[in-house]
């Protein structure tokens, strides 16, 4: 076969640039939820948790009766109690420790040959639900890239191998998502324009080089066109009479003094994201595993993960680590209240149709121990879940609850990665 300077520097370009999973959002026997959320957040902090600082204390009443201890870490969401649904009891099987936790956690563990190809579970939501929207998934991150792209700093996957970086700096978001309703009209016409003409040069070059290649590469270009159809979409501006945000000041993605400035304003974009419909599947991944981020705003001077490794008699250590994650239970309080405080066009607030999965890629951080790994669902969801509980399944692989936010969200699959473990959703969220 031979190709011309031009098609291979095209196939080049389009080989090396991320692209999309063709995964279809499967519908099978097991079904969705009868009920089911409009929108799913994915929120994430790192390197575990001390588990008699962490859990609920459960009281003689039953799941619904709980409290959280004076000074523990999930005091902070104490005002949100009732709108909590704690998860206790569920495993990582078959694999622990940090960088295994952070590919397996949303993932399921789940290989290319898998029915469910390596992707994580909010990119394989976007396969199927993104299609309504501008932007299939939204994917923010704080700091997360630190070590560079690689399975420790990474928590979302096309399929596998294939990463959905999140986007670091608020401003470059911000530029994506609302560019179009931010600058001068006329010149935003004229870019849109020439973005469009630029990719159909790309498709219908596309289209000549899939006549001359074998039925593999034929594959990865299909792949290829369907990502310029998601690109395509992207440019269709926000609609209706959707608002960007105001951000703050500028900061740096990259300096940890800067750290809560940065969640703050990636915070802003994500709600405004949902709030215009831009997105109903996004992320927001605070640093990743092994975190090197210095609470130095808490006056803390070590690192987060140093921290996570103290142990029960080092009392100063341990109370310092608590702190740390305390201050991540107000960042995720404070995102229910601006879900709750958000109008939802379509009626109601982004609070009363939107599902948030807070998520940890350990359990103990101190023993790498994936038992009893933490994870909190919240929001309204449509009513697909019910909250105010605190539940103990005691034991059984996370992958259920994999399956389960698919069906809470309408995609309804049998098995959620590795399909050597359980199949089936969880019992009694509802």
């Amino acid at each position: 076969m031979h190709l011309s300077r031009r098609q291979f520097g095209l196939a080049g370009l389009l080989l090396a640039a991320p692209f999309a999973a063709m995964l279809g959002g499967r519908r099978v026997s097991a079904g969705p939820a009868t009920k089911t959320a409009k929108r799913v957040v994915f929120f994430f902090t790192p390197d575990g948790t001390v588990p008699n600082r962490y859990w609920p204390v459960l009281g003689k009443g039953g799941e619904g009766e709980f409290t959280f201890a004076p000074g523990s870490i999930l005091e902070p969401l104490a005002t949100q109690r009732d709108r909590l649904l704690i998860l206790d009891g569920l495993e990582f099987e078959g694999f622990d420790n940090h960088e295994p936790g952070m590919r397996g956690m949303l993932t399921g563990m789940g290989a290319a040959g898998s029915p469910t190809q390596g992707a994580s579970v909010d990119q394989y939501l976007a396969r199927a639900i993104g299609s309504a929207t501008r932007f299939p998934s939204l994917e923010l991150g704080v700091m997360t890239a630190d070590y560079g792209s690689n399975t420790q700093t990474r928590m979302s996957y096309a399929r596998a191998g294939v990463f959905a970086p999140p986007e670091d700096d608020p401003t470059s978001a911000f530029t994506r998502l609302f560019g179009d309703v931010a600058g001068d009209p006329a010149a935003t016409a004229r870019l849109l324009a020439r973005r469009k003409s630029i990719l159909d040069l790309q498709r219908s070059e596309l289209a000549l080089l899939r006549a001359r290649v074998g039925v593999k590469e034929r594959a990865k270009l299909d792949q290829h066109l369907e990502a310029l159809r998601d690109v395509e979409r992207g440019l269709g501006g926000t609609g209706g009479a959707c608002a960007a945000p105001v951000l703050g000041a500028a900061v740096s993605p990259y300096s940890q003094a800067d750290f809560p400035a940065i969640g703050k304003s990636q915070l802003d974009v994500l709600v405004a994201a949902l709030s215009c419909d831009l997105t109903r599947v996004a992320s927001l991944q605070w640093s990743h595993t092994v975190s090197p981020v210095v609470f130095s705003w808490l006056g803390l001077g070590e690192t987060h993960h140093e921290l996570s490794h103290k142990g029960d008699g080092d009392t100063a250590g341990v109370a310092s680590f608590v702190k740390a994650e305390r201050w991540y239970a107000e960042r995720f309080a404070e995102l229910l209240t601006r879900l709750v405080n958000t109008p939802d066009p379509a009626g109601g607030t982004l609070y009363d149709s939107t599902l948030v999965v807070w998520c940890k890629e350990l359990a103990d951080g101190r023993l790498h121990d994936a038992k009893r790994v933490p994870f909190v669902l919240a929001g309204g969801a449509s009513g697909a879940i019910r909250t105010g509980r605190y539940l103990d399944y005691g034991g059984v692989t996370h992958q259920k609850l994999l399956v389960s936010i698919c069906s809470l969200m309408g995609v309804g699959v049998e098995a959620f990665g590795d399909s050597t473990r359980d199949a089936g959703g969880l019992e009694r969220l509802s």
